[in-house]
Formats: C-alpha cells, sequence, structure tokens
C-alpha cells in the first residue's frame, strides 16, 4: 500500500509542475522611501513568433512589492518576455511620477528555471537585474 500511495504522489508532483514551465517572478524596490513598492500593476507579456506580445499574466505588487507567480506556470517556456510595470499612481493616485511605465525585457532560455526580474525605482531613474 505505501508504495502505491508514494507512486500516486511522485505522478501528481510530476504534472502539477510541467517540465518545461519556468518560474517567473519580480519585485518592485523604492530606493527613495526604503520600502517595497506596493500595489503596483504588472503585466507579463511572451514575444510570438511573429513579433507580435500576447498577454500571459497579470497581476499587482502585494504589500512587500512583491509579485510571487504571474498564474499558471505552465504558459512560461523558453522565450522573450516584457515585464510592464504600471507606475503611473505609485506610490499615490495623486502622483504624477517622470517615469510612468516601466518596460523590461529578458530572455527565458531554461525552460525549468526560476527568473525573477526585480526593478529597482527613485523618482528619476530606474534598473533591474536578474535575482534570485
Amino acid at each position: 500500500m505505501k508504495v502505491s500511495i508514494l507512486t500516486a504522489a511522485t505522478l501528481i508532483a510530476a504534472f502539477a509542475t510541467p517540465a518545461g514551465a519556468a518560474d517567473i517572478s519580480t519585485h518592485v524596490l523604492d530606493l527613495a522611501r526604503g520600502v517595497g513598492g506596493k500595489a503596483v500593476p504588472v503585466t507579463l507579456a511572451k514575444r510570438t513568433a511573429d513579433g507580435r506580445w500576447k498577454e500571459v499574466g497579470k497581476a499587482t505588487t502585494d504589500a512587500d512589492g512583491r509579485i510571487r507567480s504571474f498564474g499558471d506556470a505552465s504558459m512560461f517556456n523558453s522565450g522573450i518576455y516584457r515585464l510592464q510595470f504600471d507606475m503611473s499612481r505609485y506610490p499615490d493616485p495623486a502622483s504624477m511620477p517622470f517615469f510612468p511605465e516601466i518596460t523590461l525585457t529578458f530572455r527565458v532560455t531554461d525552460a525549468a528555471g526560476h527568473y525573477h526580474v526585480p526593478v529597482v525605482v527613485s523618482p528619476y531613474g530606474y534598473s533591474t537585474y536578474r535575482g534570485n
């Protein structure tokens, strides 16, 4: 009986996360305020074979400025992706930020890898890197 339960658990785990699924996450870090950028809408898109962008995920940063998941990971295989951060109302609804939108384009080469692509923001600049 133990062998059957273990086999079933192994099969469920194998199908729960497809072998070709990349894990994509992001984080908004507010350098000027020293906090995570909360309530920032972010769209994840993938470039199609004909060069167009197809939205594959959408989320809003949490209280710590993080988006840990954009939904169904099976959608995220190798290819070129774009994160669009809507900064137009950050840090509050009355804001008029110099950069109302930040777009980051990156390549996923390891379909089973983790891609954490944060953005560090300040009133007149931003930076990004591949995190872990």
